[in-house]
């Protein structure tokens, strides 16, 4: 009798501890459940519109973001794990992307996206000189880009800040120097589309540019005469090839190219004469 009320005992006091146990692990998988849904991921990549420069050098201290759309300078957030370095502008082009931050940030609305640079921003003329690019205080403290974006958890986000270079370098006046004010436009990579081709002969780089009443992106084609326009909105375009002066070819254009959200268009081989 003794023997049968101890193994009952025993029996009840394993389900208590089952119970509990069952009840410790649904506590712990709400709350993951909690924290992963809070939040949202964002990548932010930098490319470039071309210029007529040998190299334009700017170096990246901080990525930030900002929810709030008043223009309090409070609220501003450091992405996590910003990778912070000097960048040749002009290697980000014919589709190359560079990485700057990939993080987690609260979900909800996303108002601005804030990038920070160094003064020490130099420039390569053609000729081969080095030329500092004044960078004004204003610039330095980092440009505010306006991206209006609702981040819903547990999503991935990713926003391409086109940093145009002929725009963004200014002549200091008569004293030869030069300052940068930096003009980029951001977009979100679901949102726009991509052009994407190739140009022969391939012994000269061209310029690729996609135009209508609203949007203009350009690019360089790489050494096998490849090319993508990253970050193109929806819509209708005008596409122009320039080739360099020194190849003699005829500048070619193509009309009615249409661009869809999130679609990539292929324009294949593009041959000049």
């Amino acid at each position: 009798m003794k023997k049968r009320l101890t193994n009952m005992r025993m029996k009840k006091f394993t389900g208590f501890l089952m119970a509990i146990l069952a009840v410790t692990v649904l506590f712990s998988c709400s709350n993951d459940d909690s924290s992963n849904g809070d939040s949202a991921r964002v990548k932010v990549r930098m490319t470039d519109a071309p210029g007529d420069y040998k190299a334009v050098f700017v170096n990246v201290v901080d990525v930030m973001v900002k929810s709030d759309a008043s223009a309090s300078e409070e609220g501003w957030v450091s992405l996590a794990g910003v990778q912070t370095g000097m960048y040749d502008l002009l290697t980000l082009t014919g589709g190359v992307t560079q990485l700057l931050a990939d993080a987690e940030v609260e979900a909800g609305y996303l108002s601005q996206i804030r990038l920070v640079l160094g003064g020490d921003n130099y420039l390569i003329l053609n000729d081969g000189s080095r030329q500092e690019l004044s960078t004004p205080s204003a610039q330095q403290s980092g440009l505010k880009i306006k991206v209006d974006q609702e981040l819903e958890a547990g999503q991935e986000y990713e926003f391409l800040l086109d940093f145009d270079v002929d725009q963004s370098i200014v002549t200091a006046g008569n004293s030869g120097g030069f300052i940068l004010k930096p003009v980029i436009r951001a977009t979100a990579t679901a949102e726009t589309g991509t052009i994407v081709g190739a140009v022969h002969p391939t012994n000269f780089q061209y310029e690729v540019t996609a135009q209508n009443a609203t949007a203009k992106i350009s690019a360089f084609t790489n050494t096998n005469g490849e090319f993508a326009l990253n970050g193109v909105p929806a819509g209708v375009y005008k596409i122009t090839i320039t080739p360099s002066l020194a190849s003699a070819f005829q500048v070619k254009t193509m009309n009615n190219i249409e661009v869809t959200a999130n679609g990539t268009i292929d324009l294949e081989t593009i041959f000049l004469n």
